[in-house]
């Protein structure tokens, strides 16, 4: 069984910083892909950024040079670094795990991030 926690979400001012962590835990292969994914109200699941175990990433064009994402391979950790945050960022963001890239096998419950004035 694995399991992944988030935390970090909230709510920030448009052109604002967050910072989103995702702690996994269970019986892990070392060597997977972790992610974040982000569903807004109305639209379907859609990708954010994944990091291999050898910290290969690949981010969706609309958060490229505003997000950066990375891991602690020790901890099963992963980080999501958001700046330059505009109100189309407002989403329920959603950590991911699985073994193959694009193929998440496990989910976590979700955060919710709001930019809004």
């Amino acid at each position: 069984q694995v399991q992944l926690v988030e935390s970090g979400g909230g709510l920030v001012q448009p052109g604002g910083s967050l910072r989103l962590s995702c702690a996994a835990s269970g019986s892990i292969s070392s060597s997977n892909v972790m992610g974040w994914y982000r569903q807004a109200p109305g639209k379907q699941r859609e990708l954010v950024a994944t990091i291999t175990s050898l910290r290969a990433t690949n981010y969706a064009d609309s958060v490229k040079c505003r997000f950066t994402i990375s891991r602690d391979n020790a901890k099963n950790t992963v980080y999501l670094q958001m700046n330059s945050l505009k109100p189309e960022d407002t989403a329920v963001y959603y950590c991911s795990l699985g073994y193959r890239l694009l193929r998440p096998d496990y989910w976590g419950q979700g955060t919710q991030v709001t930019v809004s004035s």
